[in-house]
């Protein structure tokens, strides 16, 4: 019963925190008028906040404090604090230039490259399933350059800063809550940097223009902190086969908002493109599925 429970929660948090992640466009096209670089300046200035509420909530404030004094650690969480910021530019910029279809294909394609962080790095072995998700998506990529090289600069430039930045919190052994804190951290300074030097150009500070936008603003902490939370409270209760399966959530609704919502056009490359790169996740799925189904019963087996 306790374990049904747990598995229950975890999926709740895990739909919570991709659904969240997918309907971020909506709110990012709120904010079309502040330049992405100030945008992003703003979201780092009220996340540490809110991460440092969330770290006394939760009573980590004795794991935030042996983190910092660890200076490796410290060192590789600003590694993974550059290419999140990075991540941060790139994907505003992108929504609010009406590239949402090129954003939410970078997040489909994030999966497929951790699968090959995995073997080159981590010495993971793929399956048959496995390679031919990662030739199917290589297909669609290819489709996609050939037809659309705008979108794929967008959409790659996304997934790799990305799968890179899950690939270095992967490998530094620290909570997502201290970690996020120190993250942000060492993105603070650049970040008021940022927003100063955005108040003395003419157009001034976006937070200045009216208190509608400098709550949109504030906000960008909660919607920042609060899906990373629920991210790591579903990480520990769910496996990976049904964590996998469940953040391709945010990607789909990308897309559908992307061409339902904001009309952005789909040609015959970028639909063959995403049609591709949904039978890789298939394929990628169906295998994970599949291995933790074989787990199961072998667990389960007599002895």
């Amino acid at each position: 019963m306790t374990t049904a429970r747990s598995n229950n929660s975890g999926m709740a948090a895990a739909i919570a925190t991709y659904t969240m992640w997918g309907v971020l466009p909506i709110y990012f096209k709120l904010l079309t008028t502040v330049p992405a670089l100030e945008l992003v300046g703003w979201r780092i200035i009220f996340t540490l906040p809110v991460c440092l509420i969330i770290t006394a909530a939760l009573r980590q404030g004795a794991d935030l404090a042996a983190a910092l004094r660890n200076p490796a650690l410290v060192l590789r969480l600003g590694l993974s604090a550059l290419l999140v910021g990075a991540n941060w530019v790139i994907y505003v910029t992108a929504v609010n230039a009406g590239h949402v279809l090129a954003a939410s294909l970078g997040y489909y394609i994030i999966p497929l490259i951790n699968v090959l962080l995995g073997t080159v790095f981590l010495h993971e072995r793929l399956g048959r399933l496995q390679w031919l998700a990662v030739a199917v998506a290589t297909l669609g990529i290819a489709l996609l350059a050939w037809g659309a090289i705008d979108m794929l600069a967008v959409a790659l430039t996304l997934a790799v800063s990305f799968a890179i930045y899950g690939y270095v919190r992967k490998v530094t052994p620290v909570g997502a809550g201290p970690g996020l804190t120190i993250e942000t951290g060492w993105l603070m300074l650049p970040a008021i940097g940022v927003a100063a030097w955005y108040g003395q150009q003419p157009a001034g500070s976006s937070m200045a223009l009216d208190w509608h936008m400098s709550l949109l603003l504030a906000s960008t902490g909660v919607i920042t902190a609060v899906p990373l939370l629920l991210f790591a409270f579903a990480a520990r209760r769910l496996s990976l086969s049904a964590l996998g399966f469940v953040q391709f959530i945010s990607p789909t609704i990308g897309f559908l908002l992307g061409h339902f919502l904001y009309g952005e056009p789909l040609d015959s490359a970028r639909t063959a493109c995403f049609v591709l790169i949904w039978i890789a996740l298939a394929l990628f799925c169906w295998d994970l599925l599949h291995k933790a189904r074989m787990n199961s019963h072998s667990k389960t087996a007599p002895a």
